[in-house]
């Protein structure tokens, strides 16, 4: 199995929105991580996220739910691999050497987001965070919607990722016994 190193990738670029910190700002803002699959943008509160890494090859894991794709070693923790091309129903596609891995927590459990890649840090005032609307099977997993400068962004919710269901048959497939 791929072993993450602590050779973590900084995010790139702070938002402009971020860069703008005024006197007057309110306490009431959220920093996101902002990433994209498959040309939408999400984002992730930095609440939520440990480290950005490269991504490096997953180990399958036998009889997990479909939209884990498998696990990686981080500093010795296995963690599952989130499919979010499966979760949103979209076209999947090979690991490229480019994506991105968020390490990131759901609740307590440990995951890894697979993602196209991650763009920037954004400030938003949490009064600009709206509702999501009715975004057909995405709008389950999206906890609101934000607008930055350059266009919208989906806000993820790590918690809503894993039904019931697919949570205590992820932890029934990382309890077998075999190789990780």
């Amino acid at each position: 199995m791929a072993t993450l190193t602590s050779a973590a990738v900084a995010v790139s670029s702070r938002s402009s929105t971020s860069a703008r910190r005024s006197a007057d700002e309110t306490p009431r803002t959220r920093e996101v991580l902002v990433f994209e699959v498959e040309g939408q943008r999400y984002g992730l509160p930095t609440a939520d996220v440990r480290e950005l890494v490269r991504a490096v090859t997953i180990t399958p894991l036998p009889d997990a739910p479909a939209v884990i794709e498998g696990v990686v070693n981080v500093r010795g923790r296995v963690l599952p691999v989130l499919d979010m091309r499966a979760r949103f129903r979209l076209p999947a596609r090979p690991l490229d050497p480019s994506d991105h891995f968020i390490v990131a927590s759901a609740g307590p459990r440990g995951v890894i987001l697979h993602v196209d890649g991650a763009t920037h840090l954004a400030l938003l005032d949490e009064d600009s965070i709206q509702p999501s609307p009715t975004l057909g099977p995405s709008a389950t997993y999206v906890a609101g919607v934000a607008k930055l400068e350059d266009g919208m962004v989906l806000i993820h919710d790590l918690t809503t990722f894993l039904s019931d269901a697919e949570a205590a048959s992820l932890d029934e497939a990382l309890r077998a016994p075999g190789p990780r």
